[in-house]
C-alpha cells in the first residue's frame, strides 16, 4: 500500500439482484470522488482527463456487506484483480424481491493508511409485479460519446468528451419523453451528489455501453441532470486498441450483456432501445430470435449510414420473431406504438413526462444551443 498520494478509495458501480443472486462491482483507486462543477476549459479538461489517466490499486481486499431480509448482515470478501475491479456474485437463496422496483443498499469496506473505510452501494431490485424491463445503449442512444467510432471520431470529438461536463450536454432528440414513457414513474432527483438516495422508475432500466468503465461518474451525472431513469450500466474495460475504438465487437458486448439481463430475470419481458452504430441492431435481432416471447420491442435510432445486407437481414429476422419494430432519427415515438407493446399514456406515464420537459425548458436557451452543438 503506497505511502504517499492519495490513499486508495472504494468507488462502487450499480448493482441488481434478482430473488436468487447479488451482482455488484467496484473498483479500488487512488483518486478523489469526481467532481462536474467547473467552469473553464481547463479545469474541465483536468476532471475529464482524471477519469481516464486512473491510478488502480491492484489486490486491494474489499468486503461487501449485505443486510439480509432477517434484518442480520453478510460479509463476502474479494481481493481486487489487477485492474483494481472487486467482482461480487452473491448467491441470496431466494431472497423475496419487493413489490415494486427499488434501489437498495449495500456497505463496502476496506482499509487505507488512514484506518478503517466504508461507503455506501446501490442495488437495483426489480419489483415482482413488474411485468417488462428496459435495455438501453447509451452511445448515440441517449448521449453521443464521442469514444467510440475510430480515432479520427475521437480526434474530431475532443471537444465533447475533454471539455464539456454532464450538465451542459444534451439527450437525443426524443429520448427523454421516450424514457420517460416506458419508466412508468415520477423521477424526481433533485440531489446530484454521490451517495444520495435514489428513486427507481416502475419498470427497471439496465444500460449496455461500449464505453469505459472510466466514464461511469459522468454518464450517470449526466442521466441525473436530464432526470433519465437511472440502472446499472454494463460498460467495458479498454485499451487505446482497435477493439476498443473500432466498430468491432461493440455489439458481441452488448448482446452478451443483455443476455445475461434476460437470464437474470426470466419472468420479465424487455424492451431494447440502441442505434444503428455499433451493432445494436443485429445484436438486438439475434435476441429476438433466441428469446421467444421475451422481446417486447426494439427501437432503433437511425444515426449512421444506409443500412447494410447484414442490418437487413437484422430487419427481416426481428418481423420474423414478431417482435414490435421502432426505426426513426429521434425517438419521438408515436402512441400508438407504444400502447401496442402496452405503455399507457396516463396516470404516473403522463406525470413523468411533464416533468421531463419542464426540465428541458427550464434550461437557458443560450445554454441549450450552447449543447447542442456539443452533443
Amino acid at each position: 500500500m503506497p505511502l504517499f498520494g492519495h490513499p486508495p478509495t472504494v468507488f462502487p458501480y450499480f448493482g441488481h439482484r434478482s430473488a436468487h443472486r447479488l451482482t455488484i462491482t467496484a473498483r479500488a483507486l487512488r483518486a478523489r470522488e469526481p467532481a462536474w462543477h467547473h467552469t473553464g476549459d481547463l479545469a474541465k479538461m483536468r476532471a475529464l482527463w482524471q477519469q481516464f489517466a486512473s491510478r488502480e490499486e491492484p489486490h486491494l481486499p474489499v468486503t461487501l456487506v449485505v443486510g439480509t431480509p432477517d434484518g442480520a448482515e453478510q460479509r463476502h470478501e474479494v481481493r481486487a484483480d489487477d485492474e483494481g475491479y472487486a467482482h461480487f456474485s452473491i448467491d441470496l437463496n431466494g431472497w423475496e424481491r419487493p413489490a415494486h422496483t427499488a434501489w437498495e443498499t449495500v456497505r463496502f469496506e476496506w482499509m487505507n493508511r488512514t484506518g478503517p473505510q466504508s461507503t455506501e452501494g446501490f442495488v437495483l431490485a426489480p419489483g415482482h409485479a413488474t411485468r417488462m424491463g428496459v435495455i438501453s445503449d447509451i452511445d448515440d442512444t441517449v448521449i453521443e460519446t464521442g469514444i467510440t467510432g475510430g480515432p479520427r471520431a475521437l480526434v474530431r470529438n475532443w471537444r465533447r468528451m475533454l471539455a464539456t461536463m454532464p450538465d451542459d450536454r444534451t439527450p437525443v432528440p426524443g429520448a427523454g419523453q421516450l424514457y420517460g414513457r416506458l419508466a412508468g414513474s415520477v423521477l424526481a432527483q433533485p440531489d446530484k451528489e454521490p451517495g444520495t438516495r435514489l428513486i427507481a422508475p416502475h419498470r427497471p432500466f439496465f444500460y449496455v455501453s461500449s464505453s469505459p468503465w472510466n466514464l461511469f461518474g459522468y454518464l450517470v451525472a449526466f442521466m441525473r441532470s436530464r432526470s433519465l431513469p437511472l440502472g446499472p450500466l454494463h460498460l467495458r474495460d479498454w485499451d487505446f486498441n482497435r477493439a476498443t475504438l473500432g466498430s468491432s465487437g461493440h455489439g458481441a458486448h452488448k448482446r452478451l450483456a443483455a443476455e445475461g439481463i434476460l437470464a437474470t430475470y426470466p419472468d420479465m419481458k424487455f424492451a431494447l432501445i440502441g442505434d444503428d452504430t455499433q451493432g445494436d441492431l443485429v445484436a438486438y435481432s439475434h435476441l429476438a430470435a433466441d428469446f421467444p416471447g421475451r422481446i417486447a420491442a426494439i427501437f432503433i435510432r437511425h444515426a449512421g449510414e444506409l443500412h447494410t445486407a447484414e442490418e437487413l437481414a437484422a430487419i427481416t429476422r426481428i418481423e420474423a420473431a414478431g417482435v414490435p419494430f421502432w426505426h426513426g432519427e429521434s425517438f419521438e415515438v408515436g402512441t400508438e406504438f407504444l400502447e401496442q407493446i402496452g405503455v399507457s399514456q396516463t396516470g404516473d406515464t403522463a406525470q413523468i413526462v411533464d416533468t421531463i420537459e419542464k426540465d428541458a425548458d427550464a434550461k437557458p436557451e443560450k445554454t441549450l444551443k450552447k449543447s447542442a452543438a456539443n452533443a
